[in-house]
């Protein structure tokens, strides 16, 4: 089958970007998300039937768009439609309401998550604080919409979960792990995580083997088995690659500092307070404690049941960590949409303007 697609959110955030695309035989659009008129025009003018959506984990509207312009798309060629939504690991860890234990991405996944969404009683465990978060938006009740609506139109559709990421955003080294992992001292002396940080091996992908499983979902919808493999409420698949643990890792980037004269020692130390973590990672002080001490206990299937075979492992990781090291000191603090969020969130929390 011929096909269209369209990545919203990755693959263009500038000007250059978008031209170097364009010189490559991309088509770039320049499209508002939050007009659903305008989303329904451009799928169908471009004849566009599977979407990628990475622009949002949390904000239901956009996805909602643009599942309406695949169903117009869908009705006007006479092919079928695809969407694949990029998701939030967050969502899926004890310590923000998932159910305790281990679960397969085959499992009942979408089915715990229309619980979460639905019913308080599987979130009490949640603080005061986060059921703020999660009154309006939350990744559970988007996954949900996004599932049930892509059936009610009769459109095909995927949920990829990524984990912790890694990766150089501006070039082909190791490592962008996230604000988590920019542990930069200001007075020369190394400081690790917050008192009550526990040794929680953190889910990991490379970059380059996260965008495996969208390809593989992509190959299988152009070969015409897209509606064959896991789908709809059967169709999460998770992006985990290996794992590792927080201690080990501040270890590791503490002694590539010390290499590189940037602290006195390697030794790590523990912050003083939330306050002081806070600080110096740039996260709200009341989201410490959830954003380092949380993991998924999701074990990945239906990715492996598609032939996904991440090359990135932890050794791998620990090799290049080095590389992580010289990204801030040549282009400094990556910018974060997650913690923008995280910001926002604290003040309406607070009750601030």
């Amino acid at each position: 089958m011929s096909s269209n697609i369209l990545i919203t959110g990755a693959a263009v955030r500038s000007d250059e970007q978008a031209k170097l695309l364009s010189e490559s035989g991309i088509s770039v659009l320049q499209l508002e998300l939050t007009d659903e008129k305008a989303v329904v025009e451009s799928l169908v003018n471009h004849n566009i039937n599977i979407v990628i959506h990475t622009a949002s984990s949390l904000v239901p509207t956009l996805a909602l768009n643009l599942l309406a312009g695949l169903a117009e798309q869908q009705k006007a060629s006479g092919s079928r439609a695809y969407f694949i939504h990029t998701s939030g690991l967050s969502a899926f860890c004890p310590e923000t309401g998932w159910p305790q234990g281990v679960m397969k991405d085959s499992g009942p996944i979408f089915e715990t998550e229309k619980q979460l969404a639905d019913s308080f009683s599987l979130r009490k465990v949640i603080p005061p604080l986060f059921q703020t978060i999660c009154a309006d938006s939350d990744f559970p009740k988007t996954d949900v919409t996004i599932t049930e609506t892509a059936k009610a139109l009769g459109v095909t559709s995927f949920i990829v979960v990524p984990s912790t990421v890694c990766r150089d955003p501006y070039n082909n080294s190791c490592l962008d792990i996230s604000p988590r992992l920019t542990i930069f001292p200001r007075r020369q002396r190394q400081r690790a995580m917050e008192p009550t940080l526990r040794d929680i091996p953190n889910s990991c992908v490379h970059i380059s083997d996260l965008t495996e499983p969208y390809g593989l979902i992509v190959k299988n919808i152009i070969q015409g088995s897209g509606d064959t493999i896991p789908n709809g409420v059967h169709g999460h698949y998770f992006a985990i690659a290996h794992k590792m643990a927080w201690w080990e890792t501040l270890g590791r980037l503490a002694t590539a500092m010390e290499a590189r004269g940037l602290v006195a020692s390697s030794e790590t130390q523990v912050w003083a307070s939330n306050e002081a973590a806070a600080e110096a990672t740039g996260v709200p002080e009341i989201f410490v404690g959830i954003f380092f001490n949380s993991n998924a206990n999701i074990i990945v299937d239906n990715a492996f049941k598609l032939g996904w075979n991440p090359t990135w492992d932890k050794n791998r990781f620990f090799e290049n960590i080095d590389d992580e090291v010289v990204s801030v000191l040549e282009l400094g603090k990556a910018k974060s949409s997650l913690i923008d969020s995280l910001f926002l969130a604290a003040k309406n929390i607070n009750g601030e303007e």
